[in-house]
């Protein structure tokens, strides 16, 4: 029996252990992740599972096995000692301040189920990440920064995770000002063109295999009279296989991965389809996300008994729990990063 170890960072009480508390949607997000992982991989029947869970938190499904950090224990530290203890390790964290990256650093390589270090940091900074991108040709928000038909600009987090400290202005000027403002404080800040169109994210199966799009998912955004975003919710594989909107994304996909090496696991690019150009990339999450919620259910499929089996081929020497080799996958048509990247 492999054993797992599934770390979700607001569920499990990273923020608490720091003395800060979690915004309430946002622990929710994270506990619906958990548990679509947790019960995903019970589902297979070859793994026992272990999580953690905050105080005041409900534990994962049964028979999931709950574990707690001890006294004083940093979340850095309480994960590289579960991670020792078990045959692999499933961080679900932010990059916020390297916080995905410093997890990933604390895990061996053979343990550690997710991308790795260099494509986790340079996907940590939004900036970074578009700048790679439209190197390699992809369209950005960098491309827009002239167009005389941007009317509104947006102010967010370099390392942010999701809509949180995202404003939306209706001038640069205002933009400029929050901008300078924020990064007066010292935060890392970006400052982009908003882009109007419909809001999308894909989400991606990767490995050193290839990549493969497994669903076109509409984001549900709200933006206040201050201009503030909101995330409110997402819903899952809006488009059939065949669409025309899907082989252009599944294209799109295949570009992102080429350019970024290193992603693994399950990966989320988040994206605008543009009226007059098209799909224009956002963010790419080097995470899951959390259209991963209901997603196997609405493909028919198990996506972490995948990811697994995907992690077991790229470690075929790397034994689990009692012994037993990992089993071979059947898995999905995956589009090589080389060969169709610009297909």
């Amino acid at each position: 029996m492999k054993r797992v170890f599934v770390y979700e960072y607001l569920s499990g009480g990273g923020l608490l252990d720091a003395g800060a508390s979690a915004d309430a949607d946002l622990q929710a997000q994270g506990l619906a992740m958990r548990d679509a992982v947790v019960a995903d991989l019970l589902r297979t029947g070859e793994c026992t599972v272990s999580t953690a869970a905050g105080a005041q938190l409900p534990p994962a499904p049964w028979p999931a096995t709950t574990v707690t950090p001890g006294t004083a224990e940093a979340p850095i530290d309480f994960v590289a000692r579960q991670a020792a203890r078990h045959d692999v390790t499933w961080v679900i964290a932010p990059e916020t301040d390297g916080l995905l990256e410093q997890f990933q650093a604390v895990v061996a390589p053979a343990r550690w189920l997710g991308c790795d270090g260099p494509a986790i940091r340079l996907t940590s900074s939004k900036q970074a990440t578009l700048r790679r991108l439209a190197e390699r040709g992809l369209a950005t928000p960098l491309a827009f920064a002239q167009s005389a038909g941007i009317t509104q600009w947006v102010v967010k987090p370099d390392d942010g995770a999701g809509s949180l400290a995202t404003r939306v202005h209706a001038s640069f000027a205002a933009a400029r000002e929050d901008w300078a403002r924020r990064s007066r404080r010292g935060a890392a800040i970006t400052l982009e063109p908003w882009l109007p169109g419909e809001a999308l994210s894909v989400s991606l199966l990767c490995s050193d295999e290839g990549s493969e799009l497994l669903s076109v998912n509409r984001q549900h955004i709200t933006i206040d009279a201050q201009g503030t975003l909101a995330y409110a919710g997402v819903s899952v594989n809006i488009y059939p296989p065949s669409d025309a909107r899907t082989v252009v994304l599944r294209a799109l996909a295949a570009q992102v991965v080429a350019a970024l090496p290193g992603l693994r696991g399950f990966v989320g690019i988040d994206l605008v389809w543009h009226a007059q150009h098209g799909p224009v990339v956002i963010e790419v999450n080097p995470r899951l996300t959390c259209a991963y919620a209901g997603l196997s259910a609405a493909l028919g499929r198990n996506l972490a008994a995948e990811i697994l089996q995907l992690h077991a081929r790229a470690h075929p020497s790397r034994k689990w729990g009692s012994g037993g080799q990992p089993a071979s996958a059947g898995l999905g048509s995956f589009t090589r990063h080389a060969a169709d990247a610009n297909a």
